[in-house]
């Protein structure tokens, strides 16, 4: 069974920072390109970030010199440290695994929320 489970979420004021876990299980972790999404109310959702195994990283042009994605094979977790946050960041933030051969193999998290508020 597939499981990717995120922590971390919550409240913070802007400015903060947050730091996201995902730990996946009932993968081949190394095999995967690991993301992360987020929607906010209303809004569709939006990549992040992601990052393949030994392979290149990706940020969205909102997000690129704040925040950071990077990855632990060892422990089978992928982590998102978001610096200097921005009202505009609140929303739920899910964990993403796609299969980089097997494409069609995909799962995401639960989602964390994260809000920036003062």
């Amino acid at each position: 069974q597939v499981q990717l489970v995120e922590s971390g979420g919550g409240l913070v004021q802007p400015g903060g920072s947050l730091r996201l876990s995902c730990a996946a299980s009932g993968i081949s972790f190394r095999l995967y390109t690991m993301s992360w999404y987020r929607q906010a109310p209303g809004k569709q959702r939006e990549l992040v970030a992601s990052i393949i195994s030994g392979g290149p990283i990706n940020y969205s042009d909102s997000v690129k010199g704040r925040f950071t994605i990077s990855r632990d094979n060892d422990k089978n977790a992928v982590y998102l440290q978001m610096n200097s946050l921005k009202a505009e960041d609140t929303a739920v933030y899910y964990c993403y695994a796609r299969n980089a051969i097997r494409v069609t193999n995909s799962y995401w998290g639960q989602g964390t929320q994260v809000t920036v508020s003062s």
